[in-house]
């Protein structure tokens, strides 16, 4: 069953989208490759959200690995079921979801990568199409940020991360994982009035780094305020941040303590729990999401699959969002 082309295997096929290879009928651990175990993209004749990795890991400042992020992060989608009781929804019947395969990119060649990163993204997104990019580094939020801007203006961004990644430049490289958000703002890419950082933390620079950053348009939400506002008050100061703009959502793994995402490459102790975020996530059913990348996975320090499995449940309650605000 498995040794057939994947166009053949059984999928569950619901309000007219094809879906995930059928679980009754194929384990789990069997079955394509692709995220959740969806179609290909080229198995449907158009899809509402695609799935792309970007295997790139150039920018990293200090361990690298995030290369085998998209790999990894589909290998551990493999248990994603298709009805999700937290949002009430089978987002993969409401939307039609299908997986893209990988961008190639010059390793060697940070400018030429973004390049390429922008072009692929770009074509992908050429219809109505939403881009759900797995990573790589946070190199790769700047072009697909280009790609964003271009359809609906300066977005509003939702950056989940332990850092602020608006720094100007590393060893005189203006791009790195470090500096997306800088570019981006000086490009004007995002909506300076709308954009918040969820989840900062741990040592910085210097203090001019937060004041830098507001003056590129964030506010943040640093996690030891969680501690007295809680998730509810995040979510309610997220939310009035973001207003009724169309928002990008990039998240950095390291949002998550290490506990809960060893397999990254700048790990920061005090971070959000993996049930945290995802409670924060279910939250953007009410928000224009246009598209969203999950970044920094980086499998060699990974544990049990710890990471890749906080990962995959990210996309999925991220698509979920987006198929509840169909």
């Amino acid at each position: 069953m498995t040794d057939q082309p994947a166009a053949r295997l059984p999928r569950v096929v619901a309000d007219g989208h094809l879906g995930q290879v059928d679980a009754t009928l194929v384990p789990r651990f069997a079955g394509p490759a692709t995220f959740a175990r969806l179609p290909r993209l080229d198995e449907v004749a158009s899809a509402d959200i695609i799935i792309a990795g970007v295997p790139f890991d150039s920018g990293v400042s200090y361990r690298p690995g995030a290369r085998f992020g998209p790999a990894h992060i589909r290998a551990s989608s493999k248990l994603l079921r298709p009805y999700n009781p937290a949002a009430g929804i089978a987002p993969f019947a409401r939307l039609q979801v299908a997986d893209a395969g990988d961008i190639a990119v010059n390793p060697f060649d940070i400018t030429e990568a973004i390049g390429q990163v922008e072009a692929a993204a770009g074509a992908l997104t050429a219809g109505d199409a939403r881009l759900l990019t797995l990573g790589g580094d946070h190199t790769i939020a700047l072009p697909l940020l280009r790609v964003a801007a271009r359809r609906h203006g300066p977005v509003a961004v939702l950056h989940f991360d332990a850092h602020l990644d608006t720094w100007d430049t590393y060893f005189g490289a203006s791009y790195t994982h470090g500096t997306p958000f800088r570019r981006a703002s000086d490009e004007g890419l995002i909506d300076r009035d709308h954009s918040v950082h969820v989840g900062i933390r741990g040592p910085l620079y210097a203090a001019s780094d937060l004041t830098d950053d507001s003056v590129l348009g964030f506010q943040v939400i640093s996690c030891p305020e969680v501690e007295s506002i809680g998730v509810t008050g995040l979510v309610e100061r997220m939310h009035a941040r973001l207003g009724d703009r169309p928002v990008y959502v990039s998240l950095d793994i390291d949002v998550l303590d290490p506990a809960h995402a060893p397999g990254t490459g700048t790990p920061e102790a005090g971070g959000l729990s993996a049930r945290e975020l995802l409670v924060i996530l279910r939250s953007l059913s009410t928000v224009t999401l246009v598209g969203a990348d999950i970044v920094e996975v980086a499998p060699a320090y990974d544990h049990a699959e710890i990471t890749g499995i906080a990962a995959a449940h990210v996309g999925y309650e991220l698509m979920s969002a987006m198929a509840a605000a169909k």
